[in-house]
């Protein structure tokens, strides 16, 4: 198996049906709420389409989401270890602190006994935790309108420079550099697969990808460099239309993706992507196949480097390419989405057997 974890269908049953087997093994992650659950919360039930189940709390912080305050996810780590809960009560009355070492000692706990416990407990530190919870809160500042300056007190950030630091590792540039009048502009899409960062002019959609994406930090820095002078933040009309598209694609109400799309790319690359984009949703296709539908048998290397370059998630379906023998071979938004995605695809198969498959572009 490649998962320890059930397919999402069975982890949503389980979900409402209040499954204790699954506590402590599965979280759902709530895209409309921004909020993630233990599968015994008693809160009402999200829609399925906007369900995503992660294993560890740590990966539910890592992608945005805040723990639910009905169910209090983080409780049972907590009264397993009294340092971890004194240290979450910490990070909840005083969210202002830009929390160091030094606070952690002043508390009187020791810094390695903190960090192993923390890691076993959430796969991240207990300073790591208090860093993404400020960046959210600057990132949803920046994403509404507000001033740097705003987003940077709203994350607790003492210094510019650190904001600005924090900011660049995730996104490849610092805060200041979007403004409101480029000719490129960045938004943030909800899904029910966590987050994506949409880049758009005004007339075509330029990069689509999932916000914990590795490779979205040099990705932007190509565009940065490519569109003088850089980056905005905001929406054009490419972004509207690619998330209205994406909100149907989610619903299972359709799999037509025409938002006007650029390709960044040689044109060997480009003709990958096209390729790519002519296999109906619920079909795959290994490296080799697409090498013989461009008509160059002998590129299968060449088409894996050129997948594994595409920028513009879901509607450039590279997830939709897997190996010969039949595995998911590597995703760029990781394995367990693009299982997932093929999921999602397959209830689009029996509608694409009746009405022909179309895609723009």
């Amino acid at each position: 198996m490649l998962f320890d974890l059930p397919d999402h269908d069975a982890l949503y049953r389980a979900l409402l049906d209040r499954d204790d087997r699954y506590d402590g093994q599965a979280y759902v992650c709530v895209t409309t709420t921004g909020i993630f659950c233990r599968l015994t919360c008693p809160a009402r039930k999200p829609k399925p389409e906007n369900c995503t189940f992660r294993e560890t709390i740590g990966a539910c912080i890592e992608a945005g989401f805040r723990a639910c305050k009905r169910c209090h996810p983080l409780r049972a780590a907590a009264l397993a270890d009294p340092t971890i809960g004194a240290l979450l009560a910490a990070l909840d009355e005083r969210p202002d602190i830009r929390w160091s070492e030094r606070h952690v000692e002043q508390l009187g706990y020791d810094l390695s006994t903190v960090r192993r416990s923390f890691k076993r407990q959430f796969g991240m530190t207990f300073l790591e935790m208090a860093r993404q919870r400020r960046l959210r809160e600057g990132f949803e500042t920046l994403s509404g309108g507000g001033k740097v300056i705003t987003a940077q007190h709203e994350a607790s950030f003492e210094s510019a420079s650190a904001f600005r630091s924090a900011f660049a590792r995730l996104l490849g540039c610092a805060p200041g550099a979007l403004s409101r009048d480029a000719m490129l502009r960045a938004s943030w899409i909800a899904t029910p697969l966590g987050d994506m960062v949409a880049v758009s002019s005004a007339t075509h959609l330029h990069l689509l990808e999932f916000i914990d994406r590795k490779a979205l930090a040099s990705e932007l820095k190509k565009l940065q460099a490519l569109t003088p002078p850089g980056i905005g933040l905001g929406r054009f009309a490419p972004t509207e239309q690619a998330e209205a598209e994406l909100s149907a694609y989610f619903a299972g109400q359709s799999a037509r993706f025409e938002t006007p799309l650029a390709f960044q790319g040689s044109a060997f690359s480009r003709d990958v992507w096209r390729a790519l984009r002519r296999i109906p949703p619920g079909e795959t296709r290994s490296y080799s196949e697409i090498a013989r539908d461009i008509g160059n048998p002998a590129a299968t290397r060449a088409v894996a480097r050129a997948n594994g370059a595409n920028q513009i998630a879901l509607m450039v379906p590279c997830h939709r390419v897997i190996g010969a023998d039949g595995s998911l071979t590597g995703y760029g938004g990781g394995l367990w989405r693009k299982q997932r995605l093929i999921e999602i695809e397959r209830k689009f198969k029996a509608d694409t057997q009746d009405t022909p498959f179309h895609v723009s572009g």
